[in-house]
């Protein structure tokens, strides 16, 4: 059982180096120490946290980008801290990635751009060898191609509204797509009711889904031989999307013309007509502010109020805060856990103002708001109370 607690001062840590407009949302009720041994919140980007120990205090671990690979969220669910990540905070900036690269790739231009800073040392002959070799970088144009967008989320909408301006007639495949998403989708993009459909009709096939069970190694031997001959993929999500043994087969034979990653590593290097990104799709000081400024924001909320947004392990919930005091509880998710929780408050003498429960999976979240202003004393025993009630995970009075 866990203690419930009522802080002041609240301790935020950084195992990356967060932008400083992140950290500015945090005002001097917070207070930002890195060599804390037991902070109330973690900010991170790539710093690998499988290894670490969690201390008991901490609440939430907010990461500044979208994947999530690097924090143990299975451990965290079970101590009941939450995970939080941005979404969508740097879709603009790989939006941009994947269109310049479709349309630089399709011109040649990273192979004649090579090829051009090898003719140093040839003089006043530079003019004429460029005129001669030009003819070996003719390109094709994008316009009037078929582009095949895979995940039409926050990212995958931007690729795919952008690349109908460009006069690309555009494909797309979810079949988990958000309302929220699909507002925003324009209804040129037409829907493709399976993979194999996209795969079979599109002349670029760009992805974005994360990486799980169902989608590790989807581009491989059997996906090519449906896919047009020369067709170009884009892969800005996660290398192991791709089988790169079919892959390097692939190219070789023509049937994938090029292979533009974002993850490369010493296989993909050895590989014919692949375009080798330094991980670079988020890497824009605009994506790195609106990332650090969007966790910090969640951590701060979710400290202050309880309320939860863009949580990977914990249900989102929302409550108004009206300044009382509000009892906020993860908990197992069985039957008559609310009851007793709402019990414990009545037997109080209390009432019980608002309330919301959500759930996700074995585990859920609730939110009870006491009719006591938060200026008023701490309720005695009501912590003792809530701690003696089986399958409250943590619990804290705010």
């Amino acid at each position: 059982m866990s203690t419930i607690t009522l802080d002041t001062v609240k301790t935020i840590k950084t195992l990356n180096n967060i932008a400083e407009s992140g950290l500015k949302v945090f005002n001097n009720n917070y207070t930002i120490n890195n060599d804390s041994e037991n902070p109330d919140a973690i900010l991170v980007r790539s710093f690998n946290m499988h290894e670490m120990e969690l201390d008991k205090n901490l609440k939430a671990i907010a990461r500044a980008g979208a994947g999530v690979n690097n924090i143990p969220v299975e451990k965290c669910t079970e101590q009941g801290i939450v995970v939080f990540n941005t979404p969508g905070a740097n879709a603009n900036a790989v939006k941009e990635l994947v269109l310049t690269t479709l349309m630089a790739s399709s011109r040649n231009l990273f192979e004649g751009v090579a090829w051009t800073k090898n003719l140093q040392g040839e003089g006043d002959q530079v003019p004429k060898l460029v005129e001669a070799g030009k003819k070996q970088f003719v390109g094709k144009e994008i316009k009037g191609k078929t582009l095949g967008v895979i995940g039409l989320g926050a990212i995958g909408a931007l690729v795919a509204n952008d690349a109908l301006d460009l006069d690309m007639d555009v494909i797309g495949f979810d079949p988990f797509i958000s309302v929220d998403t699909a507002w925003n989708l324009s209804r040129n993009v037409q829907r493709a009711m399976t993979l194999e459909q996209l795969f079979a009709n599109c002349d670029y096939i760009t992805v974005h889904v994360p990486l799980t069970n169902d989608t590790k190694g989807m581009f491989n031997k059997e996906t090519f031989s449906i896919m047009k001959d020369g067709v170009t993929i884009l892969n800005f999500s996660r290398g192991e999307l791709v089988n790169e043994i079919d892959m390097a087969v692939a190219l070789e034979d023509g049937k994938v013309a090029k292979y533009i990653t974002d993850f490369p590593n010493e296989n993909v290097l050895t590989m014919k007509n692949v375009v080798p990104i330094p991980h670079l799709g988020a890497s824009t000081l605009e994506s790195e502010e609106n990332c650090a400024i969007m966790a910090a924001r969640q951590v701060k909320d979710f400290l202050e109020t309880g309320n939860i947004k863009n949580s990977v392990n914990f249900p989102n919930a929302y409550l108004d805060y009206t300044g009382k005091r509000r009892v906020a509880a993860f908990h197992k998710n069985v039957p008559n856990m609310v009851g007793q929780l709402t019990a414990a408050i009545s037997g109080y003498d209390l009432n019980i103002a608002d309330m919301v429960n959500r759930s996700r999976g074995n585990y859920a979240y609730t939110m009870i708001d006491i009719d006591e202003k938060v200026n008023g004393d701490v309720i005695p025993g009501l912590e003792q109370k809530i701690n003696q009630i089986e399958g409250i995970v943590t619990a804290r009075i705010i």
